[in-house]
């Protein structure tokens, strides 16, 4: 099982269906999503730096950060920001997906952070487990863990959150965005089909989301209070704060590229789960000649919320 995340994106659930039909909810092939992937997390860096920069102020200013793991880091979005944000960190990109690692390192580098930023290939959760401070045979320590959307693609979420915690320095931040508000783009009534477009998708989304949480290896139920399941973690000062990323309309074009290939996955993916008329209209939006569709329509916009999570590794 190898969970990635979105570059902490924040787009509900992070993803979705990827390929296929969707009926194995597990099997999402990150790599090829490699691309929209980065195009999501550009989308987001505002949002991203505004959160680092909460990071550190929760870290405080005389807290040495000389360590940080990305985990779940996709192709390194978030990775870089951190990088930017905590000067003297060597920042650690952890992820299932090779290709996606490749990116991670490229980006760094075009970006001058190449001297401070390392990949590690690791299967979550099997790979947290053991390794000195420099991460030989395990992640190792770090006085800073960020994960964006890929604790819920492990069975047992609060036996990962308690490794996570474990692998803090005394004084360490956890930070894991888990939560938020769904995506929202378009108006309700579109003008075609049937009005309430979204709200159909966020349900079928949500259905696709709890099966695959069904599926994982060794799935475990839990109330999702992630204040609380940080605390039982053994992590104290546990709290929250939310970012939102808020594009008005007119898009510009790398938003509406984002939302066509968003859009263009659940038509492939979810097409046997719609009605008729709903398939027919979701087939209007990603068609790039429609004036009704989402590359040409004035009315579109992207309107996001992340929340993200805390606790402090008690200093004794």
């Amino acid at each position: 099982m190898s969970p990635h995340s979105a570059s902490g994106t924040g787009h509900q659930h992070a993803h979705g269906p990827r390929h296929g039909h969707g009926h194995d909810h597990t099997d999402i092939d990150w790599e090829v999503m490699a691309a929209q992937l980065e195009s999501s997390g550009d989308l987001q860096l505002p949002v991203l730096r505004r959160t680092a920069a909460r990071l550190r102020e929760l870290l405080g200013p005389d807290k040495e950060v000389r360590r940080i793991i990305d985990l779940g880091s996709g192709p390194g979005v978030m990775t870089c920001v951190l990088a930017e944000a905590f000067g003297d960190a060597e920042v650690v990109a952890v992820d299932g997906a090779p290709g996606l690692l490749e990116r991670a390192l490229a980006r760094a580098g075009r970006l001058g952070l190449g001297d401070r930023v390392t990949a590690r290939h690791a299967e979550l959760p099997e790979g947290l487990v053991g390794g000195d401070e420099h991460g030989e045979g395990g992640l190792g320590t770090a006085d800073l863990i960020w994960s964006s959307k890929a604790v819920h693609h492990i069975g047992d979420q609060q036996g990962v959150l308690d490794a996570l915690a474990a692998m803090l320095r005394p004084g360490g931040l956890l930070a894991v965005a888990e939560a938020g508000l769904p995506m929202r783009y378009l108006p309700r009534d579109i003008g075609v089909g049937r009005p309430g477009l979204q709200a159909r998708l966020d349900a079928l989304l949500e259905e696709w989301f709890e099966a695959m949480r069904t599926e994982l290896p060794g799935s475990t139920r839990v109330v999702e209070d992630w204040p609380a399941m940080l605390g039982r973690a053994g992590l104290s000062g546990t709290g929250s704060f939310t970012s939102l990323l808020d594009l008005p309309s007119p898009l510009d074009e790398t938003a509406r590229s984002f939302l066509h290939g968003h859009l263009t996955r659940l038509h492939e993916t979810m097409g046997e789960s719609l009605d008729a008329e709903d398939h027919k209209t979701l087939g209007l939006l990603v068609d790039p000649e429609a004036p009704e569709g989402i590359l040409r329509r004035p009315d579109a916009f992207l309107l996001s919320a992340t929340t993200v999570f805390t606790g402090v590794r008690p200093e004794r």
